[in-house]
């Protein structure tokens, strides 16, 4: 699915919780590409004045706002954790509302090419919208280390959000390129470099076809 018809080549960038794919993003922007992502956007439809935070208020109550306003999302996981109906209800407000964000802003997207940034870039189906996936692969235990010092939770925590995603097998079977971060940054860098060359190539063959 082309996007818009200024987006020759869309890149969906994926990988489990703790793989780096905000730092192999930050990395492709550093060269000259673009990316939009999927995380930031779910914060920017509830960001206070919204019309989602303001329908989230109104089921649930000031309860899930924290005293500045900002929805306390800790607050409203623990209320919707074990009441299926209640995670339904979210998903259906806030899914369509960021899929439409998202969107939007990969049309503005003036780069070559772009990236779609999704930690369930293959679990929402969000594949469907771009033209490759980029897996950022390491291994179970990189990702739980990573993790519990990125953000401070338990293992069982990390652990839990593994087993919600897609295996490490699972993605590498979807992936048409990846890249191993297991290593240094020096060998990710050249990784990055190397797609980035490829992508370029890649962008360039699909406009002289559209011309």
């Amino acid at each position: 699915m082309i996007i818009a018809d200024n987006l020759s080549l869309l890149i969906g960038l994926t990988g489990g919780i703790g793989s780096g794919k905000s730092t192999v993003a930050d990395q492709f922007a550093k060269l000259g590409a673009s990316y939009v992502d999927a995380d930031m956007v779910a914060r920017e439809v509830v960001a206070p004045g919204t019309s989602c935070l303001a329908a989230i208020e109104a089921k649930f109550g000031s309860v899930i706002l924290q005293q500045d306003g900002q929805l306390d999302r800790a607050a409203l996981r623990q209320l919707i954790f074990q009441d299926l109906s209640a995670k339904q209800w979210l998903e259906s407000l806030l899914h369509p509302a960021i899929r439409q964000q998202m969107l939007q802003q990969l049309r503005n997207s003036q780069t070559p090419y772009t990236l779609l940034v999704a930690p369930l870039l293959l679990e929402n189906g969000l594949d469907k919208l771009v033209q490759r996936v980029l897996v950022i692969d390491v291994s179970e235990e990189t990702q739980l280390l990573r993790a519990i010092k990125r953000d401070q939770n338990s293992a069982e925590q990390i652990k839990a959000i593994m087993a919600a995603q897609f295996s490490r097998q699972q993605r590498l079977a979807l992936a048409d390129d990846v890249i191993d971060n297991n290593g240094t940054t020096n060998e990710l860098l050249q990784q990055v470099a190397h797609l980035h060359e490829k992508y370029l190539e890649l962008s360039g063959k699909i406009r002289h076809k559209e011309q």
